[in-house]
C-alpha cells in the first residue's frame, strides 16, 4: 500500500464516521455504509443498499436540511 492509498483509506474512513454520526442524529442507519477498500486512492464511500423506508427517511432529512 502506498502513502497515497493509506491517506485515502484514512480520509474515506473518517468521512464514513462523520456521515454515520450525522445519519444517526437523523435516526437513519445505513447498514452497508463503509469505505470502498477496493479503490482506496479514489476515497470512495460505499453507501450500500437500503430499504425503501430508510431511503424515504434519508430524502426527508435532506429536504429538511436544505430548506
Amino acid at each position: 500500500m502506498t502513502i497515497a492509498q493509506k491517506s485515502g483509506t484514512t480520509e474515506a474512513a473518517d468521512a464514513v464516521e462523520v456521515l454515520r454520526g450525522a445519519l444517526a442524529t437523523a435516526g437513519i442507519v445505513l447498514q452497508s455504509l463503509g469505505a470502498d477498500m477496493a479503490s482506496p486512492a479514489l476515497n470512495l464511500i460505499n453507501l450500500g443498499r437500503v430499504r425503501a423506508d430508510v431511503a424515504l427517511k434519508l430524502a426527508d432529512a435532506l429536504r429538511r436540511g436544505c430548506a
